[in-house]
């Protein structure tokens, strides 16, 4: 008992050569409570003047809510609610796709100075009954994420409810995910609260219910049992999950409980129905030819 499985990324091109981590989904293990889709971007050193090929274009999302959350770097989010925000370390953007939503990510900053790109982005699945609510964007930072500091763990709670902290992102159902920055020796345990729950380690060196963690890899947990972390080196630590949503099915952004539902979006954008960004309608990332 104690840990499941364990989960190496997989390179994966956003397309213009910006690579990723991904880790969710995973054939053997697609969520992790209603974690969908969990992808460790970078670290990825960007000089000035970097081309616009390596932005995400402007794209679609339905079903789902988008986390990004960054160590370093900065990304610049425009959205067809209208919202312009540029997302430092430390900070959230929280986008409730809902219905239908349309955004993208550029890199403004660093294409402007230069900067280390490292951070996460995630998908957290809606409910059944809130997979079609209204679409809605939400920025998160200073107190609206609760923090703690203590035996060597600098901890900050980035959605959800755990050991007494809540959290000011809008989640639809029971949820957690936390950072943890570890020196090297630091112990802290993962809430036994929910019974979904993965650790994934971003960098350093972490042990796992007496199993070695590597940067680069999620140990998911078995139930409610285990998940004693201890830090072998410096390490940044995720810590993630929440109540099983049920089955989901994916086509390239977008997410459902109804595999008809997903043709229907994907028609949608084909057929150009859903409107573009405010500030950055000039281009679009197609509908990729076979799309999964």
């Amino acid at each position: 008992m104690g840990i499941e499985r364990i989960i190496d990324k997989r390179s994966h091109d956003l397309g213009g050569g910006f690579v990723v981590g991904r880790v969710l989904p995973f054939h053997a293990r697609r969520m992790v409570g209603p974690f969908i889709f969990f992808d460790h971007l970078g670290p990825l050193e960007l000089a000035p003047g970097i081309p616009r090929e390596l932005d995400v274009r402007p794209h679609p999302h339905i079903g789902l809510s988008t986390v990004t959350y960054l160590y370093s770097g900065r990304i610049t989010h425009r959205d067809s609610l209208g919202y312009h925000q540029e997302i430092r370390p430390g900070e959230v953007n929280w986008m409730v796709a809902g219905s239908g939503i349309t955004h993208s990510e550029r890199l403004e900053y660093a294409r402007a100075y230069g900067a280390e790109m490292h951070g996460i982005q995630a998908w957290v699945a809606l409910p059944t009954e809130d997979e079609e609510t209204a679409p809605s964007f939400h920025h998160l930072e200073g107190a609206d994420l609760p923090e703690w500091d203590e035996a060597g763990v600098r901890g900050r709670l980035i959605a959800g409810e755990v050991e007494g902290l809540r959290a000011a992102t809008q989640v639809h159902s029971p949820t957690f995910y936390e950072h943890w920055q570890m020196d090297a020796g630091a112990r802290r345990d993962v809430t036994q609260a929910y019974p979904e729950r993965a650790v994934y380690c971003a960098t350093g060196e972490i042990e796992v219910d007496g199993t070695r963690l590597a940067a680069g890899r999620m140990a998911v947990l078995d139930g409610r049992s285990g998940g004693a972390v201890r830090a072998l080196q410096p390490s940044q630590v995720m810590a993630l999950g929440g109540e099983l949503l049920g089955e989901r099915y994916l086509l390239w952004n977008f997410v459902s409980s109804s595999k008809e539902r997903l043709e229907q979006a994907a028609e949608d954008w084909r057929q150009q129905r859903m409107a573009l960004p405010v500030g950055d309608d000039q281009e679009f990332t197609p509908m990729p030819a076979k799309a999964s």
